[in-house]
């Protein structure tokens, strides 16, 4: 299992006011992969978000899901760096209308 397998799962939770990806969306801050066991940080977009809880379970169920050799999977839920608009992709903030 590889990073980039783990992020390609995450590719498959989106927030649900905007229907984009929290990897596309800036996120998820860092990925560790070792002998099946996978952490992930992610953060949302303001402290305030009542979805947090909810995104960080589903994050864990698509890893479990997508990501063959799993045996353990943790979902740390960090408010440092704060997110802001320039952690979204390139193609995300032209979506929103965020970029010329």
């Amino acid at each position: 299992m590889t990073e980039n397998q783990v992020r390609e799962a995450l590719r498959r939770v989106l927030d649900p006011e905007l229907g984009i990806n929290v990897v596309d969306l800036g996120l998820v801050y860092a990925v560790e992969v070792q002998d099946g066991r996978v952490r992930v940080a992610m953060t949302m977009t303001s402290p305030a978000c009542p979805l947090g809880e909810s995104l960080t379970a589903e994050a864990e169920a698509a890893i479990r899901r997508s990501v063959p050799g799993v045996t353990a999977v943790t979902v740390d839920l960090v408010w440092e760096p704060p997110w802001r608009p320039d952690m979204m992709s390139e193609a995300t903030r032209k979506q929103l209308g965020w970029s010329s």
